[in-house]
């Protein structure tokens, strides 16, 4: 079966939390929602997925259908435990990433004086230190994989070095999946490595949509397509009404 940029995306999404058991799968943006979603009603069955709020799904539910069957209740208080104590991976988005994973949703510009007043540091400087985060960004393009970030509202590994051993203990950053391709930090120094590319991308087009060197080891491979039952589960049962196509366009 062929399978749109979108599908290739949810799939490389569900990927990261591969082998992650029984934590709570935490997302932000369609693509990343879906991938969650997928990952535990195919290989990691043991992930813990919410209806967007507060209940604890029995099942994972369609993308913006209501809850159904619920197994707990996960009010912010416990949320927030389970982030403090490396319970939760986490799925961000990021207006500005740079090659060691420090991301910016606060503030475009200088910050005594920005362009653009964003979402502020939210929950990212905990997130990014005290439990396994990734990112999902819909648009890759040299306006978001940038040189350095105007404002660091999430930690990446070279600040979390800088901080010692009380910041960078828990500190894993997993992987940035993108509409291009998929990226991960598995380097000496912590920098951005491209691990591959969606179907009809070239590694070119990726390297001229980024403000930065990318670690390239070698040849680079085609991200995996969704197998007959992914797309089966994405299609018919978690985004029916094809949200996913209106996020990534290709």
């Amino acid at each position: 079966m062929s399978a749109s940029r979108a599908e290739v995306c949810v799939t490389a999404c569900a990927e990261a939390w591969r082998g992650d058991g029984e934590i709570l799968a935490a997302a932000m943006g369609t693509c990343s929602v879906l991938g969650a979603r997928l990952a535990r009603l195919t290989f990691e069955p043991g992930l813990l997925t919410t209806d967007g709020g507060a209940l604890l799904t029995a099942e994972p539910v369609p993308v913006g259908a209501p809850a159904g069957p619920a197994e707990g209740w996960l009010p912010f208080r416990d949320h927030l435990w389970l982030v403090q104590n490396g319970r939760r991976h986490v799925m961000m988005g990021a207006s500005q990433i740079d090659r060691y994973g420090n991301t910016n949703i606060s503030a475009i510009g200088d910050w005594t004086r920005p362009v653009s007043q964003l979402l502020g540091v939210r929950g990212a400087p905990g997130n990014t230190l005290c439990n396994p985060v990734s990112y999902w960004i819909p648009r890759h393009s040299t306006r978001v994989f940038v040189p350095k970030a105007d404002v660091v509202s999430g930690v990446g590994s070279d600040r979390a070095a800088e901080l010692g051993a009380r910041a960078s203990r828990f500190h894993d950053l997993r992987r940035v999946v993108t509409d291009l391709g998929v990226f991960d930090f598995g380097t000496p120094d912590g920098s951005m490595r491209l691990v591959s590319v969606h179907p009809g991308v070239e590694v070119g087009q990726v390297v001229a949509a980024t403000g930065f060197d990318l670690v390239i080891d070698g040849e680079v491979p085609q991200t995996r397509w969704p197998v007959e039952e992914e797309l089966r589960l994405i299609r018919e049962v978690l985004d029916p009404r094809g949200l996913r196509d209106r996020e990534v366009r290709a």
